[in-house]
């Protein structure tokens, strides 16, 4: 039963939307996931979905699901590329993953209009600009 299992909280993980320019001088928007522990996760699952309305009507993404088998202590993965065109709705990235046994699950939720210029600090990991959640 999922009450019988510990849920610690997450810590070293991060969910970052960076920007990159492209070939045509533009920029390409990803999401990546950065494990910042001192031990590697294994079996990571990201589910991701956008979600929330535009001119008052309801709208959403597909539900896409990412697995890598681990990430070792300061590596980093992408996830996804995502589209400016779904900035202005709550963008969810689930991740779940273990370290030994013990199963670390939260959600990153970066809400409408959060990824915006004005948000991008620099990103060491990446050696990239981007929106960094904790």
């Amino acid at each position: 039963m999922k009450k019988d299992i510990a849920f610690l909280p997450v810590e070293g993980i991060q969910v970052v939307v960076a920007r990159k320019l492209n070939e045509l001088n533009q920029y390409d928007w990803q999401v990546f996931l950065i494990n910042q522990n001192q031990q590697p996760i294994e079996n990571v699952f990201v589910t991701s979905r956008g979600y929330g309305e535009k001119n008052g009507e309801e709208q959403k993404t597909a539900t896409l699901r990412h697995y890598f088998v681990s990430l070792q202590p300061g590596q980093h993965e992408v996830i996804e590329t995502i589209m400016p065109d779904v900035f202005h709705l709550n963008n969810e990235y689930w991740v779940s993953y273990f370290i030994g046994s013990q199963i670390y699950d939260k959600k990153f939720i970066f809400v409408p209009d959060s990824i915006t210029e004005s948000h991008l600090v620099n990103v060491p990991a990446l050696g990239l600009e981007g929106i960094l959640h904790v």
